[in-house]
């Protein structure tokens, strides 16, 4: 769906289609509420705080409303600490949530590198799990753990093994639209491309209605704001 429908959409939802009383909404605020819906829906719906109560990959229709925003990082560049493996960089920019992490791994009786099944952990409980003999580390049975600390990642080895490469794979944030011309009083900067949204027309629909419900309530228009809320979460 272009951006040029979203915006007649909203409008119109909004009952603002022909208006020119001073609710009036701006091209940049369409922009802005319809960005923030998208990322509060995708949280909302990645967690299953919505009236299905589906979250990551709980239904088809999860995955299949998700799976645009699933991303692979590639092979990525790990230090070797006491203990862990630590990537060099941060996180990507682009990082949402966690879905899983491939961890290679090797040991001077086995140089061929082993899939290992890896568990994101609490960081409080890392003391606890590295002294429990079910739940550390352990090549033989081709299992460890791993933890998010200061937008880093860490692969636990307790010195068992060495890792030969690691792929984080994580839900990225959605792409944001973008109107040519409109101009972005937060940025001070007036866009010069076109970006339309990502995902299928029909979560657009529901999107536009998340917009609607942001806008309405800033402007206290209660009927129209419950008309969305009620709208997106029968068709979620």
């Amino acid at each position: 769906m272009n951006n040029s429908t979203i915006q007649i959409k909203v409008k119109q939802r909004l009952n603002k289609l022909a208006s020119n009383d001073y609710d009036n909404i701006q091209p940049w605020q369409i922009v802005e509420a319809f960005n923030k819906g998208m990322v509060d829906w995708c949280r909302r719906n990645l967690h299953g705080t919505n009236s299905k109560q589906e979250g990551d990959e709980q239904s088809t229709r999860r995955i299949d409303d998700l799976q645009i925003l699933l991303k692979e990082t590639g092979n990525l560049t790990m230090v070797k600490k006491d203990l862990f493996y630590e990537t060099v960089g941060e996180l990507p920019a682009d990082y949402l949530q966690w879905k899983r992490v491939d961890v290679r791994s090797t040991k001077e009786c086995c140089t061929d590198p082993r899939l290992m099944k890896v568990y994101l952990v609490e960081e409080a409980n890392i003391v606890e799990i590295l002294r429990d003999d079910n739940k550390k580390p352990s090549f033989v049975w081709g299992e460890t753990i791993s933890t998010l600390k200061t937008n880093k990642l860490r692969v636990y080895t307790n010195n068992d093994f060495e890792v030969s490469s690691t792929n984080l794979s994580y839900y990225k944030q959605p792409r944001k639209i973008e109107i040519v011309g409109t101009s972005n009083p937060y940025t001070q900067t007036t866009t010069t491309v076109e970006v339309e949204c990502e995902f299928k027309d029909d979560l657009v629909e529901l999107f536009i209605d998340e917009a609607v419900k942001i806008l309405a309530g800033d402007i206290e228009s209660i009927i129209q704001m419950q008309r969305a809320g009620q709208s997106v979460e029968t068709n979620n």
